[in-house]
C-alpha cells in the first residue's frame, strides 16, 4: 500500500510555510516566505490579506513542485494560523474590505477600557473564558465596521464576511464555496460561547456585530471542503484546521490533563490540558478549547506572552545587534550572566498574561556603564524563561497540579541557551520534540485523523518522540534570587 502524505499550511505572524509530512511526522519538503508587516500608526499592526493568500499559494506550489511523487499521495491538507487576526471581505468579489488587523494590534484599547468600565467582563469571561483585551477579534471587527466606509451597512445586508486567517484561507482554497472556521479559532474572537459551542447572541449585540457576518463553526478534524482543481492540478480535501497554539497541543500530543506545552515563536503561548470541563481561570489566564473532535471539547488554560522571538527580531532589525536571529545564542553565551541584574521586560506590544496591561511599554532595567550588547541579548533570551515561570505558577494555582515536564517548541527552541535557562528557572525538565515544527505537524495530524491516516489520538501520541531534554542544574538559591529580580523589574514597570 502506498503511504499517504499530509500537507500542512502554517500561516504565521511573520511568515507562511507549507510542509509536507509523512505519516510518522518526517518532514519531506518545506517552503517558507516572510510576510510583509505594516505598522501604520503607533500600536497598530496590519497584514495584507492578499499577501497572506498569495504567499500561501506560492509555498504550497513550491512544495508540490519539489516533491511531485509525495505530493501525488497527499491525503489531506491541514491549516493552522496566527489567531485573532481579523479580516473582512466582500462575499461576491472576495476582495478584502481593509488590511487584516493583526492580533498584536492595540488600536482598540480604548474600546476595551469602556467595556470594562461598563462591567462587561463577567459576561465575557463566563461565556468565552477570555478577558477583555484588544488582543481578541471582537473589538477589531467592531472597529472595522465603524471605520471602513459603508462596512456596517454592507455587513447588515449580508454582503461581507468575517474570518480569522484560517477562515480566509479556506474561503480562497475552496473558491469561495466554504465560509467556515474551527472551534479553536472561533473561541479566540470573544464572541463564541464555549459552553453552547455557538456564537453568543448577547456578545454579538454587545459589540453590535451582525450574525450574518460570522462563519460556520466546525470540529478541528472535519471535511471542510476541497481545493479548486486549478490551484494544484486536482482537488485536495482540507480536513484539519486549528489555531496555531491548539495545533501545537496536538503536535506535542498533550492529550492528558495536566500536560503542558509552550510554543516560542513571535510570542510565547503556554497551554495546559484541563480535560473536558469548562472552568474559568482564577489567576487571569484564559480558558480555551485545546481541540474539539467528534463534537467533544477538551479544554485548556492558556497564558499568552505577546513578545518572545519578536524581541530578538527587534534587536536584529531596530538595534542592529546582529544580522541573523540565530546569532543571539552565541552572543548571549559570551558573558557569564546578564551583567549585574539586567532584565529585559519585552512588553513591546503591551504586557500579556497574567498582567493584561495593553498600556505598558517595554523596558530594560539594570543598565550600567559596563553593560554591553551581549548582556542585553542574554537578558532578552532569559526573559522568556521568567515569563514562562509566571504563567506556570498561575496554572498551578488554578489547577492544583504540578506542571511537571514542559514540552517546548517553536523557532526559539533552536537556542540551547534559552532552553537550558528555561529549565533552570522553572525548576523542571524541558523536552523539545524530534520534529520542532509542531504547529504545522499538529495541523497535519488533525487532517490525517479525519482522513483515516491515524486511528485516534492515542495513535498520534504513540509516535511522538522527544529530541532533546534539558534538566535543571541551577542551585535553588540562585534561581530564586534571579526570579525575584525579575519580579522587582515587573513591579517597577507596572508602577
Amino acid at each position: 500500500m502506498i503511504a499517504p502524505t499530509l500537507l500542512a499550511i502554517d500561516q504565521g505572524t511573520t511568515s507562511t510555510r507549507a510542509i509536507l509530512f509523512s505519516r510518522d511526522g518526517d518532514i519531506l519538503v518545506s517552503s517558507q516566505k516572510e510576510l510583509r508587516q505594516y505598522y501604520p500608526r503607533k500600536g497598530w499592526a496590519e497584514h495584507d490579506p492578499e499577501d497572506i493568500w498569495g504567499d500561501t499559494l506560492a509555498v504550497c506550489r513550491d512544495v508540490m513542485k519539489a516533491a511531485p511523487e509525495a505530493s501525488d499521495r497527499i491525503a489531506a491538507i491541514g491549516v493552522t494560523n496566527q489567531r485573532e487576526t481579523t479580516i473582512l471581505w466582500d462575499r461576491i468579489t472576495g476582495r478584502p474590505a481593509h488590511r487584516a488587523i493583526v492580533w498584536q494590534d492595540r488600536r482598540t484599547a480604548g474600546i476595551c477600557e469602556e467595556l470594562a468600565a461598563k462591567g462587561a467582563e463577567p459576561l465575557i469571561r463566563s461565556s468565552t473564558g477570555l478577558l477583555i483585551d484588544p488582543y481578541f477579534s471582537a473589538t477589531k471587527i467592531a472597529w472595522l465596521l465603524d471605520n471602513v466606509d459603508g462596512a456596517r451597512e454592507r455587513a447588515g445586508r449580508g454582503e461581507l464576511a468575517f474570518g480569522t486567517v484560517d477562515c480566509w484561507l479556506l474561503w480562497k482554497l475552496t473558491g469561495g464555496k466554504v465560509h467556515a472556521t474551527d472551534a479553536t479559532n472561533a473561541a479566540r474572537t470573544m464572541l463564541f460561547n464555549l459552553q453552547t459551542q455557538d456564537w453568543d447572541d448577547n456578545l454579538l449585540a454587545l459589540f453590535d456585530i451582525p450574525r450574518a457576518l460570522m462563519p460556520e463553526v466546525r470540529d478541528n478534524a472535519f471535511e471542510f471542503g476541497s481545493t479548486q482543481p486549478p490551484l494544484f492540478g486536482r482537488p485536495i480535501p482540507v480536513r484539519g484546521m486549528a489555531g496555531d497554539q491548539h495545533a501545537a497541543m496536538v503536535g506535542q500530543a498533550c492529550f492528558e490533563p495536566g500536560m503542558v506545552k509552550a510554543t516560542y515563536g513571535t510570542g510565547c503561548f503556554a497551554l495546559m490540558n484541563i480535560g473536558d470541563r469548562f472552568e474559568e481561570s482564577q489567576n487571569r489566564l484564559l480558558t480555551t478549547p485545546a481541540y474539539r473532535l467528534g463534537g467533544k471539547v477538551t479544554y485548556a488554560i492558556e497564558g499568552s506572552i505577546f513578545i518572545a522571538g519578536a524581541a530578538i527580531q527587534w534587536l536584529r532589525d531596530e538595534l542592529e545587534f546582529f544580522d541573523h536571529a540565530d546569532e543571539s545564542d552565541r552572543i548571549a553565551s559570551e558573558v557569564g550572566d546578564s551583567g549585574h541584574g539586567v532584565y529585559f521586560v519585552s512588553a513591546l506590544m503591551g504586557l500579556g498574561a497574567p498582567h493584561w496591561r495593553p498600556d505598558v511599554q517595554g523596558a530594560i532595567f539594570g543598565l550600567r556603564r559596563d553593560t554591553g550588547k551581549a548582556h542585553i541579548v542574554r537578558a532578552a533570551l532569559e526573559a522568556q524563561a521568567y515569563q514562562t515561570r509566571d504563567l506556570l505558577f498561575a496554572m498551578e494555582a488554578d489547577t492544583g497540579r504540578s506542571t511537571g515536564v514542559l514540552r517546548a517548541d517553536g523557532g526559539m527552541v533552536a537556542s540551547r541557551f534559552m532552553c537550558r535557562f528555561l529549565a533552570d528557572i522553572i525548576g523542571g525538565p524541558v523536552e523539545v520534540p524530534t520534529v520542532s515544527e509542531t504547529t504545522a505537524l499538529g495541523a497535519a495530524r488533525l487532517a490525517g485523523l479525519q482522513a483515516g491516516v491515524y486511528e485516534d489520538i492515542d495513535d498520534i501520541a504513540a509516535i511522538w518522540q522527544s529530541g532533546r531534554r534539558y534538566e535543571p542544574s541551577m542551585p535553588e538559591p540562585l534561581r530564586e534570587t534571579l526570579y525575584e529580580g525579575w519580579q522587582q523589574a515587573l513591579r517597577r514597570l507596572l508602577a
